[in-house]
């Protein structure tokens, strides 16, 4: 039985990804801050019994990733997979990031995973994974992305270094870069209807993402069938990150542009 440690695990993307591994038969070990919400997390997969283990920690103390990876092994007696989930969301511009909030972000997003890596390294098998959470704003530049916008981009970086290291040692590291999905950390976010239709109308899909669709690409991407994949950063966002796609109501909007048009005579015009 294969085991996995997914960080963040008690909502949104990190439950439905714990949910994914358990549904084909792994054991999980699912790591958060709120002792009551991963007490939601064990009634949601009660199903699974003995199976899901979890651990109430925050990622960025000292002994957060000795403390994730014993309860694997003492639980379970390995360690095959891991997923670097845990994060927050709502950044601010530069020019609005104090040091105490630069640290935070960084501190959880790029320091605590590349420590939790380093732990997994000493209890890994024979072909392990890595997936760490990245995210569309570490693929483009988006509005106030901000110390987010670095950390998820230090992610990747630290995906592509673990891949060329540990790859031949049968380690294999990916990340999945989610454009928006509802869930408790961007659901204020979507009831802005400027940043809601940002997401709608530059979208070439039908529908928003879901939790569900990341987990299925974390699975992917620690499963054999992704065997020979190593190094890539997987965009899971309806196709955001690759197409200048405007929806049709954005296209026929009106709007008054107030600031020069650099196509014309500098006059603001109306379109």
């Amino acid at each position: 039985m294969r085991v996995a440690l997914i960080t963040g695990a008690s909502s949104g993307i990190g439950l439905a990804t714990a949910r994914r591994f358990l549904q084909d038969g792994c054991a999980v070990v699912g790591v958060g801050r709120s002792a009551e919400k991963l007490g939601e997390l064990e009634a949601a997969c009660a199903e699974y019994g003995e199976r899901l283990a979890t651990v109430s920690l925050d990622v960025m103390a000292d002994d957060a990733p000795q403390k994730a990876v014993a309860t694997a092994l003492d639980r379970f007696g390995r360690l095959d997979h891991l997923v670097n989930n845990a994060g927050i969301g709502s950044p601010k511009p530069v020019h609005e990031t104090d040091d105490e909030t630069l640290d935070y972000f960084l501190g959880l997003m790029l320091r605590a995973p590349f420590r939790l890596c380093r732990e997994a390294l000493k209890a890994f098998g024979d072909e392990a994974t890595i997936v760490n959470i990245s995210s569309t704003y570490a693929i483009l530049g988006g509005l106030r992305g901000g110390a987010y916008s670095a950390a998820k981009t230090g992610l990747d970086g630290l995906t592509r270094h673990l891949a060329a290291q540990y790859g031949s040692s049968g380690v294999r590291t990916n990340s999945v870069a989610p454009g928006v999905i509802p869930t408790p950390m961007t659901n204020h976010r979507l009831e802005d209807e400027g940043f809601l239709r940002m997401n709608r109308d530059m979208t070439p899909h039908n529908r928003m993402g879901r939790a569900e669709d990341v987990a299925e690409a974390v699975y992917f991407l620690s499963s054999p069938a992704s065997g020979w994949i190593n190094g890539q950063v997987l965009a899971v966002d309806g196709g955001w990150t690759t197409t200048k796609y405007l929806s049709e109501e954005a296209l026929t909007a009106e709007r008054v542009i107030n600031t020069p048009d650099w196509t014309h005579s500098g006059k603001p015009r109306r379109t």
